[in-house]
C-alpha cells in the first residue's frame, strides 16, 4: 500500500459532504474536547471505564493521538453552519494488510440523530476505499448503542464477531461488537441503482 507512506496524501485538509465537512483539528479543538468527553453520556457510549476522562486524560488523548501524524483524525463540522459537532478518524493504519479502525463521536449531543454520523461515517469510508486504497475499515461498537450500530448496517458494515460481556454498564454486562466492510462490498454498493 505505497499510498499510506504519503502521510501528506492520506491527510487531506478536508473532505466535503453535504450535510458535514471534514477538516484536520486545529489546536483551539481541544477546547470542544474537553467539553465532549468530560459528559458523562458520551463517555458511556466511548470509554471501557465508567465515567468521562479527568481533563489531564482530555489533554493526553487530543495531543497524544487527535493531533498525532500517526492518527488519521478529522473534526466534523455542521457545514450549513460551520458549528464543530464532532470527531472521527483512522487508527491502526496498516498498508501491509490494507486495513484500518475507525473511530466517531458526535460530541454534541443536539446533533445526535440529524444523519451528521451516518455522513462522515460514509466519508470516511469512501477515503479509506478510494484515496487510501485500503481493503479494510473495521470498527468496534458498545451492544447497547444501539443507534450507532444501525448508522453502521446503514454504511454497508457487517457484524463479524463479538467479545461477549466484555463491558459493565447500567448494571450488568454488555458485548463489544465487531465489524467491518470491505472494499469489494463498498464498491458494490456504490454500484447500485
Amino acid at each position: 500500500m505505497t499510498l499510506l507512506s504519503d502521510r501528506e496524501g492520506w491527510r487531506p485538509e478536508a473532505i466535503l459532504g453535504g450535510l458535514v465537512v471534514l477538516r484536520r483539528h486545529r489546536n483551539d479543538n481541544l477546547r470542544a474536547f474537553q467539553r465532549w468527553y468530560s459528559d458523562p453520556e458520551v463517555a458511556r457510549l466511548t470509554r471501557y471505564q465508567q465515567g468521562p476522562l479527568s481533563t489531564e486524560e482530555i489533554q493526553q488523548f487530543f495531543y497524544g493521538r487527535i493531533m498525532s501524524s500517526d492518527f488519521l483524525a478529522m473534526a466534523i463540522y455542521v457545514r450549513e453552519s460551520d458549528r464543530l459537532i464532532g470527531t472521527c478518524a483512522f487508527s491502526q493504519l496498516d498498508g501491509d494488510n490494507g486495513s484500518t479502525l475507525f473511530h466517531i463521536t458526535i460530541g454534541e449531543r443536539d446533533a445526535w440523530g440529524h444523519g451528521y454520523g451516518s455522513e462522515t461515517t460514509q466519508l470516511m469510508v469512501a477515503h479509506a476505499f478510494t484515496r487510501l486504497a485500503l481493503h479494510r475499515v473495521a470498527l468496534s461498537v458498545f451492544e447497547f448503542n444501539e443507534r450507532a450500530i444501525r448508522t453502521y448496517e446503514k454504511c454497508g458494515f457487517t457484524v463479524e464477531g463479538r467479545a461477549r460481556g466484555a463491558i459493565f454498564r447500567d448494571g450488568r454486562f454488555w458485548d463489544e461488537i465487531h465489524m467491518s466492510i470491505l472494499a469489494p462490498e463498498w464498491e458494490a454498493r456504490q454500484r447500485e441503482p
